[in-house]
């Protein structure tokens, strides 16, 4: 009987194969995750060790080596790379690049709804990912959040390509044991709960969820268990995005509505019209060239060409490496296929930082009261910010690039949320109010500039200046999204409406609640 480390079992600081295992990144329903080191190339890579109720099916066994190789085709700047699948001592797993960063899921819950320009950054390079996917013939099948990783100069990488097709039980495919290892209800295609074959459009209708969730902050469809989820995917439509996101492009929220069309042929025929469509998308509503620190998506590729002698350095080191062990001759295949995936790889990176250094690398000598480094682009500058979440980082946004209004204004946003946060605030209140003095057309910053004002006021005791911000925030109410301003003007409300009487009390209490519903219809206002 095949020995199998039991699912609590931590395989840190041992070493499988040619891994040196370092820590465990995570535990899922089909793998335990860890962070390894490749010992033959000094390299550091994602080890995925099945869990033992998977890997003691040889039908699945033997599907898995298949798909494993599939995927290893699947050299492309945004898909995650596979590098080796093999087993030794009945232990089996696959080695694949380690991307630093988070997954969609922590992504949200940290920032909360993508603004247009990120959305539609992140959105492009997934249809990418299954471009290159839908050339292969290969169908994801899982495609949800926690399988989208975002690195901190916001490339994506969609992992699992490959892994998630198994076959049927004998009883055809039951919603729970779906969950398990065919994808996640919260996610499914319609067809994809009906065990009905499946193409590309599949994971184009996940992808919509997905899109869904990364405009609004949750999907379209919630439930209290698996079954009800897969009934409001086969019965309900989803909650018109527009009324979610009055902010955003209707041509976008058509989009998404279309990827999460009920049937098949209503959805895009395939991720590149899908993709041509987010393209236009990007150019006609964020009006900038596609940032050139991510990947080229016209080609789905880094756009220059092979490095011969990062591949021929990469030769030697396959050649100087240890044999497949007695247990893994059946990976051989798959390994060599991962080798040169991972040569081609290299060898584009290499040649493209040697023709294009990205401006998150080229940095200069940042001034002396800032110990921030300045970056060549704005773009850059604001994503070192993302990733540091510092008050100096943010400021170094404002002040390097002063003339950049757009990113400029939004590292307010962000500034004074720490001021907030660290009881500073008369600084806070400094920001909040050049937030509220802009004009009309940016009415998402007016909002949060008031509400900020409003909760400022309301800690500092000035109750009736409190009360004039709120009255002046109530018409644009709809575009403060952020969820800790909108705790504050919920705070700032309660406490105020104490302050000054039961008839202003009785006004904001049918403020609140239409804040809180989302209502469009409310008619009474403090």
């Amino acid at each position: 009987m095949a020995r199998f480390p039991s699912p609590s079992r931590d395989l840190s600081g041992q070493t499988v194969g040619d891994f040196r295992v370092l820590r465990r990144l995570g535990v899922g329903a089909m793998a335990d995750v860890y962070l390894a080191e490749q010992i033959s190339l000094r390299r550091q890579v994602a080890l995925k060790v099945l869990r033992p109720e998977l890997a003691s099916d040889s039908t699945y066994l033997e599907r898995f080596r298949r798909e494993a190789q599939a995927a290893a085709k699947l050299v492309h700047a945004n898909i995650v790379q596979i590098f080796e699948v093999g087993s030794e001592d009945d232990i089996h797993y696959i080695a694949m690049e380690y991307v630093p960063g988070v997954n969609l899921r922590q992504w949200l819950q940290k920032n909360g709804p993508a603004e247009l320009r990120t959305a539609l950054i992140i959105m492009r390079q997934v249809a990418a990912a299954l471009a290159k996917a839908a050339e292969e013939g290969i169908v994801h099948r899982d495609i949800k959040p926690e399988n989208i990783l975002i690195t901190r100069n916001l490339e994506v990488k969609v992992a699992d390509f490959g892994l998630a097709r198994v076959r049927p039980t004998e009883q055809g495919l039951e919603l729970t044991r779906v969950g398990m290892t065919m994808g996640t209800p919260l996610y499914m295609s319609p067809e994809q709960i009906q065990g009905k074959p499946l193409d590309i459009r599949s994971d184009i209708y996940s992808f919509g969820v997905t899109c869904y969730q990364l405009l609004t902050g949750e999907p379209p469809f919630k439930g209290d268990n698996a079954m009800v989820v897969g009934v409001m995917h086969l019965t309900r439509e989803p909650e018109p995005l527009e009324n979610k996101r009055p902010d955003l492009p209707r041509a976008l929220c058509q989009v998404i509505h279309r990827m999460l069309a009920k049937e098949p042929e209503k959805r895009f025929a395939s991720p590149k019209a899908l993709l041509a469509e987010l393209r236009k998308i990007y150019a006609e509503y964020v009006g900038e060239s596609w940032p050139e620190e991510l990947p080229d998506l016209e080609t789905g590729e880094w756009s220059v060409a092979l490095s011969t002698p990062a591949i021929r350095q990469l030769e030697e080191a396959m050649k100087a490496a240890p044999p497949p062990a007695k247990n893994r001759r059946w990976i051989w295949a798959a390994a060599l296929a991962g080798f040169w995936a991972l040569a081609m790889g290299v060898g584009l990176l290499v040649g493209y930082y040697r023709i294009h250094e990205p401006p998150l690398l080229a940095e200069t000598t940042s001034p002396p009261r800032l110990n921030v480094p300045k970056y060549d682009t704005i773009f850059g500058q604001w994503l070192h910010a993302s990733q540091l979440g510092t008050e100096e980082a943010w400021r170094a946004v404002i002040e390097y690039f002063p003339d950049k209004v757009y990113w400029t204004s939004r590292a307010k946003m962000r500034l004074a949320q720490i001021y907030l946060r660290e009881d500073r605030l008369e600084e806070a209140l400094r920001l909040f109010q050049e937030l509220a003095a802009m004009g009309d057309s940016e009415p998402e910053l007016r909002a949060f500039g008031l509400a900020g004002i409003a909760g400022v006021y309301v800690l500092q005791k000035r109750y009736r200046e409190a009360a004039d911000a709120l009255n002046q925030l109530w018409p644009m109410r709809d575009h403060l999204r952020d969820p800790l301003m909108r705790r504050l003007v919920d705070y700032a409300i309660t406490t105020t409406r104490e302050k000054l009487g039961p008839i202003t009390a009785q006004e904001w209490d049918s403020w609140l609640k239409s804040l809180q519903n989302g209502s469009e219809n409310a008619e009474n206002r403090p």
